[in-house]
């Protein structure tokens, strides 16, 4: 399923237009309330590119631009993610780069992880500081 989702990121990432389809994740537990208060702190402009829309639409689910920017809350943790992985701490938000995909990362919190597909001419770092902000205020809720 991650990888269908993957798929379908990256393709939206090779320039399709329109509506971008992106297969929304289906958080469990704590994930959901957190994921849902994470769609109210999301940014309406990343890294210059605007909100845009995707498809199926979900609250958990946000791209920018025509899908060059796009975040997915509540997935699994990553498959790829070893208990002794070094996560680089970003705006204090620990992140997880796929050693298989350089444009995929997760933020890894204690109530929800979150990917984030970067793509296009967008440098990665000043997304995932950008995104972090939000997200740490997701991490630091009380469960």
């Amino acid at each position: 399923m991650r990888a269908a989702a993957v798929l379908l990121v990256l393709l939206a990432l090779a320039g399709c237009g329109g509506t971008v389809q992106v297969d929304p994740p289906a958080p469990q537990g704590d994930a959901v309330a957190a994921c849902g208060k994470l769609a109210t702190l999301l940014p309406e402009t990343l890294d210059g590119d605007p909100r845009g829309t995707s498809t199926p639409e979900s609250p958990y689910v946000a791209v920018w631009g025509q899908g060059t920017i796009a975040l997915r809350c509540g997935v699994p943790r990553p498959a790829k993610m070893a208990p002794t992985d070094q996560l680089q701490e970003i705006g204090g938000v620990g992140w997880f780069a796929d050693p298989d995909r350089p444009a995929l990362f997760t933020a890894v919190t204690d109530i929800a992880y979150v990917e984030v597909t970067v793509g296009g001419e967008h440098v990665a770092a000043e997304v995932l500081a950008d995104l972090s902000k939000p997200i740490a205020q997701i991490s630091a809720q009380p469960r």
